[in-house]
């Protein structure tokens, strides 16, 4: 039987990581060739390399599948670009439910590996391609900020209780007090370090003059949101990215029983995070659409961080969609949609028109939007 491909489905850890090597013939069966587990470094990357090649002596194609697991992965996935060889890389809620789809209900390393193997052989997956080095720099600093932010609550919670104490020690509280001056310095250097770093990259600086117009976002989210989804590379859809954060909706039904429907939470906690705050200022402005969606959330169930948790769900969409699309918010752009279909609508004949009246000519259509867009402040 004729082989088709190879493929190498990576299970990573901290310390080792688990590798599958299989291949697929022409009637799409996927045999495993090979299993093997080796250290997380730099010499267990040779020899890893070293044991692919081994297995794969045919000239087939070999693609490397790895399963992005926190920062575990990257250091071998930039060793297996920099050596030409193909390599995907997928988001864990991918991976978990290809594996759901294929009735392994087990999980062990061993496991996961050649289910991806499976998987990297039977699908045709986009090659992972890395991002600016800049974005890298970028996670690195922003966890670095949202760590001494904890520091500087938890030390100004203890400087509280120490004020209001029965009795009051000035030392202690002067230790503290300098504690959360010093961190409150560091992190000032940081987001001075994160402004000068996306200034000098021309594409994250654009992106940015592009998307900070939406009121709330600002330089330091702008810094999360990029850093955590890698610029947004391994994202394909708004419902993907969605699942990622940990946004996805789950709802708790069955038969008369109606259970409370929540986010499900199990996604990257620091974009949450970074939209908390944007969420109330997109809303305290009235910014629209997302006071309006805060709003109508709120009437239907009468919760406030539910209506907030929604307006920090569509920020995130919108600043994805910007940055696919490589476009500028433009905080009018629902109105200027609305008040044309208003416009056009106006222009509509009734239905036993005769035929050459059926409607005006384009470009007194367009003429006529133009004057009702200046009336209301709209650029042309």
């Amino acid at each position: 039987m004729e082989l088709l491909k190879c493929g190498v489905g990576i299970d990573m850890a901290m310390q080792k990581f688990d590798a599958c090597f299989s291949v697929i013939d022409t009637e799409q069966r996927v045999t495993v060739k090979a299993t093997r587990q080796f250290e997380n470094n730099p010499k267990g990357f040779v020899s890893f390399l070293e044991w692919v090649k081994k297995h794969s002596k045919q000239p087939l194609p070999v693609v490397f599948l790895v399963e992005a697991s926190g920062v575990y992965h990257e250091q071998l996935a930039w060793y297996l670009y920099r050596q030409d060889q193909a390599i995907t890389i997928i988001l864990p809620n991918k991976a978990k439910r290809y594996k759901e789809a294929l009735g392994i209900h087990s999980k062990t390393d061993k496991l996961d590996a050649k289910a991806l193997a499976q998987m990297v052989c039977e699908q045709r997956l986009k090659l992972w391609q890395p991002v600016s080095k800049s974005i890298y720099r970028l996670r690195t600093i922003t966890r670095q900020i949202e760590r001494i932010t904890n520091h500087i609550t938890s030390f100004q919670n203890q400087l509280h209780a120490l004020e209001h104490g029965m009795f009051r020690e000035k030392m202690v509280e002067k230790l503290v007090f300098n504690n959360i001056a010093l961190l409150e310095k560091q992190k000032e250097q940081l987001i001075a370090a994160i402004e000068t770093m996306i200034k000098g990259d021309a594409e994250l600086n654009e992106r940015y003059e592009q998307i900070s117009a939406i009121k709330g976002i600002g330089l330091l989210t702008y810094a999360v949101l990029v850093a955590e989804t890698d610029g947004f590379a391994l994202i394909e859809n708004q419902s993907q990215l969605v699942s990622y954060a940990g946004y996805d909706v789950i709802e708790n039904q069955s038969g008369k029983h109606t259970g409370k429907t929540k986010i499900s939470k199990k996604g990257n906690s620091h974009i949450r995070r970074a939209l908390h705050l944007p969420a109330f200022n997109a809303v305290r402005c009235e910014q629209k659409p997302f006071s309006t969606l805060y709003e109508r959330v709120f009437e239907n169930s009468k919760i406030k961080m539910k209506a907030y948790t929604a307006v920090q769900k569509k920020l995130l969409i919108l600043v994805y969609t910007l940055w696919k699309k490589k476009e500028a918010y433009q905080p009018n752009y629902v109105l200027e949609i609305s008040k044309e279909d208003e416009l056009v609508s106006l222009f509509r004949l009734k239905k036993n028109s005769p035929k050459p009246c059926l409607g005006l000519h384009k470009m007194n259509i367009h003429r006529s939007i133009a004057v009702c867009s200046l009336s209301v402040g709209t650029k042309i």
